[in-house]
Parts: structure tokens; sequence; C-alpha cells
């Protein structure tokens, strides 16, 4: 029996590597093969890339401008996080929903990268200002997915809280946010992927580190193949993420996964069937 478990356990890991990393391998394979006798200055066989890439990152330039780099993004994240839980109470009261939703409009209308003079001009040129370009676009798919989210729970969920006196926290943290929770991770993952565009057009504006600044400075001095070890690399903290967000999002939602079965549906014993 635990001879069969284990194999089942090694079928899975393998289908899970197969479907995770087989077409960037591909991808990468075909690219290796396409450039293989490039002469062009500007497009380098990625062999000379992949040579280049560990004198390029693995040193202090991980320390000076990787590290950093993360650091910023994951503090307006994370910030971007926090402030988006006021959709809760926006989605949970429609007057007041009412009453934000213009302005919400307004401001997410407005293209977050315009926004960059304007907060040089009041949080200086440091790692606040960066910070803030992130915050500027993390902010709204978490804060809008938020409200959508606590606008869809079960209305029945809802009178059945009602029925046996379930409030406040209790029906906040049970039926509130757990019913909104796939649509809250989904806006996660959404904004991780604006935060991480953010992160690299902040370090382009006066700045002296991050991968932004590295990439910019190596184009200006036509470093070009360790230009494209810096965009090569991230691609691959925006996979690394992406992965990361993945492993949360099956833990947080594994109620929500076994509630719509192996193709998508409600199953039986959740549909009211059998």
């Amino acid at each position: 029996m635990n001879g069969s478990n284990a194999g089942v356990g090694v079928v899975r890991a393998a289908r899970w590597i197969g479907l995770t990393f087989g077409l960037p391998v591909v991808l990468l394979a075909v690219w290796w093969v396409a450039s293989a006798d490039s002469e062009s200055y500007y497009l380098p066989p990625l062999s000379g890339i992949l040579a280049s890439f560990d004198d390029v990152w693995f040193g202090e330039r991980f320390v000076q401008d990787v590290v950093p780099s993360v650091l910023r993004l994951a503090a307006g994240f994370g910030v971007a996080l926090v402030a988006g839980g006021v959709g809760i109470v926006i989605g949970s009261y429609r007057r007041v929903r009412a009453f934000c939703e213009p302005v919400l409009e307004f401001l997410r209308a407005i293209p977050p990268p315009v926004l960059v003079p304007v907060l040089i001009l009041f949080a200086g040129l440091g790692h606040t200002m960066k910070v803030l370009v992130v915050v500027s676009g993390c902010l709204w798919p978490i804060l809008l997915n938020t409200v959508e989210g606590v606008r869809a729970v079960d209305e029945v969920l809802a009178e059945t809280c009602r029925s046996y006196g379930i409030r406040g926290w209790a029906r906040l943290r049970h039926l509130v946010v757990r019913g909104a929770s796939p649509q809250i991770v989904t806006g996660m993952r959404q904004a991780l992927s604006v935060g991480i565009i953010l992160m690299v057009i902040s370090e382009m504006f006066a700045a002296n580190n991050g991968l932004g600044f590295t990439v910019i400075s190596f184009q200006r001095s036509f470093a070009v193949t360790d230009m494209w070890t810096g965009i090569f690399l991230l691609g691959l903290l925006g996979f690394g993420l992406a992965l990361a967000m993945r492993a949360f999002e099956r833990r947080v939602l594994a109620w929500h996964a076994s509630a719509l079965g192996p193709v998508g549906r409600p199953t039986d014993r959740h549909s009211g069937r059998g």
C-alpha cells in the first residue's frame, strides 16, 4: 500500500514538473538553437547570455541591486494588500459602495507610471517613492477584486448566519472573508504582475541601484549581453513569484478547489445531488 502511494506521488510530482516547466524548457531550447549562430550585436546567442549570467548577478550586484528591488516589491505589495482590505467595508455596504465608486473609477483609470513624477515631488528619490509607485499599481486589482468578492458572497449563507446569530468577527472571518477569498487571491495574483513592472519602472527614474537601474545602465553603456542577463533575471523572478503565489493559492483555497471538484464544477456533496 505504501509503495502504491509512493508511486502515485511520484507520478503526480512528474506531472506537475512537466506541466510547470515543460513549455519554458521548450521555449529556451528553441531560443538556444535559433540564436546559436547569431552574430548580431543586439541579439546575442542564449549561450553567451547564460555564460555571463553568473558573473553579472552572483556577486556584489545581487546584494546591491536584486535584494533592494525584491524588498521594494514586497513592501509595496504588502502595503497594497493591507490597504485593499478597505474593500471589505466598501463591498459590505451598498451606500458606502455608491459613495466611493466614482472616485475609485477615476483613480484606477490613471496609469501608475504617470504618477511617478508626482510621487518624486512629494516623496523624493529614495526608497519611499519606489515603494509608493508599486503601491499605486498593486492597490487597485486587490481593492476592486475584494469589493466584488464581498458583493458576491452567497445570500443563502448570509441569511443562515443571520438565522443562527453569527455576527461580528465570526461572521467577517467565516462568511465574508472566506467567501470573498477566491476573488481576493485573484486580485493578489494580478497585482503581483503589475508590481514587478512598476518596480522596474520606478528604478529607471533617478535611482542608483535596483534591477531597473542596472538594466537601463547596461543599455546606455552598450553592454547588450549584460542587459539581456538582467531581462532574463526579471523573467526568472516573475516565474518564481508566480510559483510561490500558486502554492499560496493552493494552500489557502484548498477548500474552494475541493468544492469545485476536478473539472471546476460543484461536487455532488456541495450541489445537493446524491
